[in-house]
């Protein structure tokens, strides 16, 4: 029996059982049975292989509807096996995690392997093999309720074999395969888990981890693709601590890596600089660590004046960069912290202010950077025709009057004129010559 049988893993793992274990039985579940996408051409398919194959409607997490399922089950060949493959993804954070999308993540995992647990104990079962995941054993980002459904089954798989029963927990990695649970995940994502040092898993290298996992004697097996020299030094997971070598840290850097103390030397480092230098560092920080959330190679593609949400950072990911700029700069910053200062210029700005608020208010911010503010301003308004040709109008005039600022001026005494001047200049030129805009 396959739950999520007709699904993209399932239907693969149906296909291996069949073409290289000799399996000839095959009850294949899914909530919709051969009304599933693809379900009827897999039935033939495996047919033609040899093998009997019946493709049942079943919603799993639902126990007397389990109960049904088993008991037609042919008694000339009665059930040997379970492998438990189906499960939901919704991730959130825990502010977002609603009762609701609690219990839709953890019904199909956690309700159905119970189900499947209660109703087959007194079987002589070779095997009950459940689908984990590898958010069970160390996180991830925005998937709490996945993470929890996934080591209750870790744990469940543990129970039966101090019962004597078979249990096998599969932990697997990033499948390759875009189908099924692994569909919604963005390449950026994929990006990411790679340049953690977790290179997806193809198709064929799941089924090879597959079967070299089910002649394990451990109730928990984790299968994963896993590139110890590019997982980062400074975040590696405890569960891959042993398997990475680390260079020797002294207790003076140790006091420099975390907390206050990291916040104490980025402060150091600044305070020698000019303000345009000190922005420059900490937006060089920024774009840094929004490359690595995103899975960028390098931070040239995070643009510094360009909002978040265009680079394209979620609830999820913004929670991933304001937790790495935590551990940078030793600030505790607000989950928050990408929408309110949405672009790396803001941002960093606004680091500035945190880790050396008296030098940044003794610096005047220059007008690029209070344009950034006014640009990241009217992109959150919803304006009409009349209002946007007005300030299209202004701002054109604006335009004409720092072009046409004298004969003579170049276009880097104009750049020098922008970056010298304070935000007073800038408010008073927006109040002069856009005051009238909400009259419009």
């Amino acid at each position: 029996l396959i739950t999520g049988g007709t699904g993209g893993l399932g239907a693969e793992l149906a296909r291996h059982l069949v073409a290289e274990h000799g399996m000839r039985h095959l009850l294949l579940v899914s909530r919709r049975g051969l009304e599933a996408a693809g379900a009827r051409d897999l039935e033939r398919e495996l047919a033609a292989r040899g093998a009997q194959v019946t493709v049942a409607a079943c919603d799993v997490a639902d126990r007397d509807a389990v109960a049904d399922l088993l008991a037609g089950v042919d008694a000339e060949h009665p059930l040997t096996a379970v492998i438990h493959t189906a499960g939901v993804l919704d991730d959130g954070t825990i502010a977002s995690l609603t009762p609701e999308r609690l219990a839709g993540v953890l019904r199909p995992k956690v309700d159905a392997a119970w189900h499947l647990h209660e109703l087959t104990e007194g079987m002589d079962l070779a095997g009950f093999v459940v689908f984990s995941s590898l958010a069970g054993l160390m996180g991830g980002a925005g998937q709490g309720n996945y993470a929890a459904a996934n080591a209750w089954l870790d744990a469940l798989t543990a129970r039966r074999r101090a019962q004597g029963l078979p249990g096998l927990s599969l932990a697997w990695g990033l499948w390759a395969q875009t189908t099924g649970i692994t569909g919604g995940m963005s390449q950026a994502d994929v990006q990411r888990m790679t340049a953690a040092g977790l290179p997806p898993i193809s198709t064929e290298q799941g089924l090879e981890l597959f079967d070299a996992a089910i002649g394990s004697d451990s109730p928990l097996v984790i299968p994963v693709r896993l590139n110890p020299p590019t997982l980062p030094q400074e975040q590696v997971p405890p569960l891959f601590r042993g398997l990475v070598r680390g260079t020797r840290r002294t207790a003076a850097a140790l006091s420099e890596t975390g907390g206050g103390g990291a916040g104490a030397a980025l402060s150091g480092r600044l305070t020698d600089l000019p303000h345009p230098k000190r922005i420059r560092m900490l937006i060089d920080l920024v774009r840094t660590q929004a490359a690595a959330v995103l899975g960028h190679p390098d931070s040239t593609a995070v643009e510094v004046r360009r909002e978040f949400r265009e680079l394209g950072f979620d609830s999820l990911t913004a929670i991933e960069l304001r937790n790495r700029l935590n551990t940078a700069t030793g600030l505790r910053l607000p989950s928050t912290l990408v929408f309110d200062y949405p672009t790396p210029t803001v941002l960093a700005e606004h680091l500035l202010a945190e880790i050396a608020p008296g030098e940044a208010e003794a610096a005047k911010p220059s007008l690029l950077e209070d344009l950034d503010r006014f640009e990241a301003a009217l992109s959150e308004d919803t304006m009409d025709e009349i209002t946007r040709n007005g300030i299209a109008t202004r701002l054109r005039q604006l335009l004409g009057k720092v072009s046409g600022s004298g004969a003579g001026t170049s276009e880097i005494a104009v750049a020098d004129m922008l970056e010298s001047a304070s935000a007073e200049d800038l408010l008073g030129i927006i109040e002069s010559e856009l005051g009238h805009l909400k009259e419009l």
